[in-house]
């Protein structure tokens, strides 16, 4: 039976070790924190996304945790469009389906439910060291040496794996910040008559995106259903407390139409997640190393973190892990890694490239916002149709 260690625990790590499990191996799934905890608020998945998840058989379910978010146009901070609501052409109104936004407890508690027997969970495991053992891949928490045929690396844009690695290539703030939340329904306000249940606004380099989970009343007071939001704004993290960012965000936000003031009026220090919002630079020579007769598979941010203006790091999370699987089912662990980057590199060489094409228009601030934004309102919905043309895992 080939072996696998999976470093991280988050959706790709979750997926990764499922994935693996399901396909025969031994698994042991490496976390740092002393459980498997999931994740605060809520995240979106855009078609390539349900795509990956379906390649992996994990999206039976999804139906029953997700909510549609058609597009819905993109309003400025004086509340007239920029972009009006309905289908644009090459845009995400030309999707086959929409994205989906889905809580991140409920998506962990299905990824917990695929993981099966077959996976060995360890937490409190930090691991510091990547090298080759014995003519195979170990990692290691400076106290236990965990080796097997495949290190899945898993840990993030601070990835330690990736460090030990590719030290060339770092995680680099792209000079903003991003703050999500989710606001449960018995506290959550309603949004006014004649205004979409999702929608963004944009200007002045600000970014503001709201999405409801489910319906009102569907969930109770259960913390899974509200209304999810998330905002990005230039400038470093913020060193203050939650309530000392809450504060912040809500006077940035204070003259902008509704319902962005009522969300955040609405928001508990303790629903707010605080993110850096940044790139792995350069990428990652190769995404799969090779080591002695097994190696080492980057996945997720811990290969290629970029800035989340797409909304993209999940679905391509969940790609990575599809693409994983299915070059190992027909290949030896050298030879699969090699086929895993050749399949992945230029995929995602073409994501960056729209990424960075959605922060020209979000890095536009003072007196010539206006102009440029009317010169290509519409770049940031064809940037997100283009990240989403994934076919599945061969191609």
């Amino acid at each position: 039976m080939r072996s696998a260690v999976v470093v991280g625990a988050g959706i790709g790590g979750l997926a990764a070790a499922g994935a693996l499990a399901r396909s025969g191996w031994k698994v042991t799934l490496l976390e740092r924190d002393d459980r498997l905890r999931p994740g605060k608020a809520a995240l979106v998945l855009w078609p390539n996304g349900v795509r990956a998840l379906r390649a992996l058989g994990l999206a039976g379910g999804l139906d029953g945790i997700s909510t549609p978010v058609p597009p819905a146009g993109i309003r400025r901070p004086d509340g007239t469009w920029l972009v009006q609501p309905g289908p644009q052409p090459g845009g995400v109104g030309d999707l086959e389906t929409p994205p989906v936004v889905v809580h991140r407890e409920d998506l962990h508690d299905a990824f917990i439910a695929g993981l099966g027997e077959q996976v060995d969970v360890r937490g409190g495991i930090a691991v510091q060291s990547a090298r080759v053992r014995r003519d195979r891949p170990a990692v290691g928490d400076g106290r236990v040496t965990f080796e097997a045929d495949l290190i899945v690396a898993a840990d993030g844009p601070d990835s330690a794996v990736r460090r030990r690695l590719v030290a060339a290539s770092t995680f680099t703030s792209a000079g903003f910040a991003a703050w999500r939340a989710v606001i449960p329904w018995y506290r959550a306000p309603e949004i006014p008559a004649g205004t979409a249940p999702h929608g963004e606004l944009l200007g002045g380099g600000q970014r503001f995106g709201y999405a409801s989970l489910g319906e009102r009343g569907s969930a109770g007071g259960s913390t899974r259903g509200g209304i999810y939001w998330v905002v990005t704004v230039p400038g470093a993290l913020r060193p203050e407390p939650p309530a000392g960012q809450l504060a912040l965000l809500r006077r940035w936000f204070a003259g902008w139409p509704a319902p962005v003031p009522q969300l955040l009026a609405a928001t508990e220090a303790e629903d707010l997640v605080q993110e850096p919002v940044g790139e792995v630079t350069p990428l990652p020579e190769t995404f799969g190393v090779v080591a002695g007769a097994g190696g080492f598979a980057l996945v997720g941010d811990a290969a290629h973190a970029m800035p989340h203006h797409l909304a993209q790091g999940a679905s391509l999370a969940l790609e990575d892990v599809a693409t994983l699987q299915t070059v190992l089912a027909g290949l030896a662990v050298p030879a699969a890694l090699s086929e895993y980057n050749r399949l992945r590199k230029p995929r995602i060489q073409r994501v960056l490239q729209q990424t960075h094409k959605a922060a020209g228009v979000l890095q536009v601030r003072g007196r010539i916002a206006s102009s440029i934004a009317r010169v290509n309102p519409r770049t940031l919905e064809r940037a997100a149709a283009a990240a989403t043309e994934w076919g599945g895992p061969t191609g």
